[in-house]
């Protein structure tokens, strides 16, 4: 079954929508089977997204699109879409994601929805540059230049932890220095998946019991299971 819309109601209320996207640009992280929502059947995609964009009621007036991919991975005429139902529900604040290979597109999309703050969340994961490209296959390397100029254009990073390789210490620099450059950060606990990439039962059951808190802060997602948002496909 998919569940493809749902309601936040803790940190920052919106409604958030599943949608499906051409196969990811990069689709190369070896911990990611998300890219099996991809499609190359444009008319399954604009069929499928339209019908979960009939959800949308505006009642937030915040709506964060996700899907298997980035933003730019979306049909257009489902961006097309988007921008009806935010001018139609009077919504005032759009949430994508964005993959770091873009991230000098990010103006095409804020002109795209004029009129409609747009924030974006990209999947840093770690700011241990090693593990982020040896562990998870993802190839950029983040210094302080590049930090900074992410901290001007990003709302939100994403965190993965809780992986087999992962220390406690590389954990902790990875809030620090999310919730030192970016308004918000996501923090997702791996959940095993088929991928190479496996779960460090240690390592979760140490996480939720020192960093529990972090659930009832309006500056982080605290995803203990991927289902956390309310929508998945499986």
């Amino acid at each position: 079954m998919d569940n493809r819309y749902n309601k936040i109601e803790i940190g920052k209320y919106r409604e958030i929508v599943l949608l499906k996207g051409f196969p990811c640009k990069y689709g190369k992280c070896s911990f990611c089977n998300y890219i099996e929502d991809n499609s190359l059947d444009e008319v399954l995609l604009e069929e499928t997204n339209f019908n979960i964009l009939k959800n949308i009621t505006g009642e937030f007036g915040v709506l964060e699109v996700i899907n298997s991919g980035s933003v730019f991975e979306l049909p257009l005429s489902t961006l097309e879409k988007i921008r009806e139902v935010v001018k139609d529900k009077k919504i005032k604040t759009l949430i994508f994601e964005i993959y770091y290979g873009y991230i000098n597109r990010i103006e095409e999309i804020k002109e795209f929805f004029h009129g409609t703050e747009i924030l974006f969340k990209m999947g840093i994961e770690t700011f241990d540059n090693e593990f982020r490209k040896k562990a998870y296959n993802k190839n950029f390397t983040l210094g302080e230049m590049e930090l900074k100029k992410l901290s001007e254009k990003l709302y939100s990073v994403c965190l993965l932890v809780c992986t087999k390789g992962q220390s406690k210490e590389m954990i902790d620099r990875d809030i620090e220095l999310g919730l030192k450059y970016f308004p918000h950060i996501t923090i997702n606990i791996f959940i095993d998946n088929g991928t190479i990439v496996k779960n460090d039962p240690e390592l979760e059951k140490w996480m939720i019991e020192k960093y529990g808190y972090l659930t009832k802060d309006s500056r982080v997602d605290f995803l203990i299971t991927n289902k956390d948002f309310g929508v998945f496909e499986q």
